[in-house]
């Protein structure tokens, strides 16, 4: 175990003007080592930055040697770099100790890009030292900075204001940031101190109010409070439950199996105001009796206040290829004696409950406002997504809100447009006339893309806003020679399901 950082308003205003000072942007880091480097350094290889680097003693590249790779740094050459919070500074901050005549951090400071429908800009987060850095496996109480997972869920977050929202397991605290983007107040809770420290340092070194950390598991910290949203990158790593197997903080929640998820999905709802969304990443397991996304359906279900959800697998890993992504995410080395007493243990635990599989992905819960719910999709996603996704999960809720008020009379009155990233594909077999396959593609949203008959494919090319779908589709009928009514109660539901997926858009 090791100091926890020990954040003050006066000395994180120092060290944001010294950041400011020096340029030290991610862009601006990236470009002083260059793309190879750059490239090595999401590999864990800090080498190839570090000879890039090495002829400077500018501030931007001291500052990306000492905070950014995590190496010790003449007391005299960082007081250069941060003349306004200075070596001494930093120590204070808990982020690095005095060792000689070397300033060595025991923390990294790195610069994060920014960018959702507020605007652009950059975060400076602090977390502890990386495999990297370190030259070794991480402590249990390491706290995570920026990976690819925190970076999904932020680029997950609804974009719709809001009042109140509950960050749970926060690690870090990147989460608290994107929410409090949109929220007035954002409550930031975990089960390790450590990581608190680190979020209220993120929060004032990056200039921000209204977050607010408490300690303890789940929903324990805010019993008896709701919240507008809440959002959680819970530690729902499956890890065995045995002496000798590492329970790292950021990614063990300390259950057994996939219990974690599974306390969250059933226990949610008494923090949700009516209309509130719960966001989160898990994982669970299917088991040769049971289907893993039907088990997720079954959590939803014993929910004391009933949900709505929406769940999409994104990944689905078979145990020994689970169990070498954790061990090596430990700092673990493949082929070495305790690589294998890990994988063992993992693979024993898995075939103690009968697991085949692992789904990863992402859940989407919310209490309705009023009445009984109506969304519950569970579907299966794997194709890459080209963006961030909070936009379109914002937008397909609203338009379910929509369609649900809407009936089939309602609907054939509408007017839609086809959403601008929509194309179509004809397949074709040489010298045929007529298309043997007709797609649909999305450019954004999940990257749907959709086989579709004649009729669906001409109702969405003629929805440009101008006539209602009833009369596009009488249309169709004619041009087809076959019966509207009947066409009628064949294209609707499928138009419902355009809608919400963002094929197309009600006005």
């Amino acid at each position: 175990m090791h100091a926890d950082p020990t954040p003050t308003e006066p000395l994180c205003a120092a060290l944001r003007a010294d950041l400011t000072a020096a340029g030290y942007t991610a862009a601006a880091v990236r470009a002083a080592w260059g793309a190879v480097p750059d490239d090595a350094i999401g590999r864990g290889l800090i080498g190839p930055a570090l000879t890039a680097l090495a002829a400077r003693d500018d501030a931007l590249a001291v500052l990306a040697r000492l905070l950014f790779l995590g190496q010790p740094t003449p007391v005299t050459v960082a007081d250069r770099a941060l003349p306004t919070l200075t070596s001494r500074g930093l120590v204070d901050l808990g982020l690095a100790r005095i060792d000689g005549d070397d300033l060595v951090p025991t923390a990294l400071v790195r610069p994060q890009d920014v960018d959702d429908e507020q605007g652009s800009g950059h975060w400076w987060i602090a977390s502890d030292l990386d495999e990297a850095a370190r030259g070794g496996a991480l402590p249990v109480d390491h706290v995570l900075g920026v990976g690819g997972a925190s970076l999904t869920l932020a680029g997950l977050q609804l974009t719709a204001p809001a009042d109140r929202v509950l960050d749970v397991g926060c690690g870090c605290g990147i989460q608290a940031l994107r929410a409090r983007r949109v929220a007035e107040h954002v409550t930031a809770t975990d089960i390790s101190r450590r990581a608190l420290a680190f979020t209220e340092l993120n929060v004032l070194l990056n200039g921000q109010g209204g977050v607010q950390t408490r300690f303890g598991s789940l929903f324990e910290p805010v019993v008896g409070e709701t919240f507008d949203r809440v959002v959680s990158n819970p530690p729902f790593v499956i890890t065995p439950r045995v002496a000798g197997v590492p329970a790292y903080e950021y990614r063990d929640g300390g259950m057994a199996g996939d219990a974690l998820v599974e306390s969250f999905v059933t226990g949610v709802a008494a923090v949700l105001a009516p209309g509130g969304v719960a966001q989160l990443l898990g994982n669970w397991e299917y088991r040769a009796d049971a289907d893993g996304l039907e088990r997720v359906r079954e959590w939803v279900g014993r929910a004391p206040v009933p949900l709505e959800a929406w769940i999409v697998e994104r990944e689905l890993l078979d145990p020994l290829s689970y169990a070498e992504l954790w061990v090596r995410d430990g700092g673990t080395t493949p082929g070495s004696g305790e690589y294998a007493r890990l994988i063992d243990a993992w693979l024993d635990d898995f075939a103690a409950r009968g697991v085949t599989g692992i789904g990863f992905g992402y859940l989407l819960l919310r209490r309705p406002a009023s009445g009984t719910p109506t969304l519950a999709r569970y579907e299966r996603i794997a194709q890459p997504v080209p963006g961030a996704l909070g936009p379109h999960l914002t937008e397909a809720l609203a338009a379910w809100d929509r369609l649900t008020a809407m009936d089939d009379v309602a609907l054939a009155a509408s007017t839609l447009m086809v959403a601008p990233d929509v194309t179509e594909a004809r397949h074709h077999a040489p010298g045929e006339e007529d298309p043997r396959v007709i797609e649909l593609r999305q450019g954004g949203g999940f990257a749907r893309s959709l086989e579709v008959d004649p009729g669906l494919a001409a109702l969405v090319g003629a929805c440009d806003g101008d006539l209602p779908v009833g009369v596009l589709i009488d249309a169709i009928a004619d041009l087809l020679d076959v019966d509207a009514a009947a066409l009628r109660a064949d294209l609707l539901p499928r138009v419902r399901e355009l809608i919400f997926t963002g094929f197309l858009a009600l006005p």
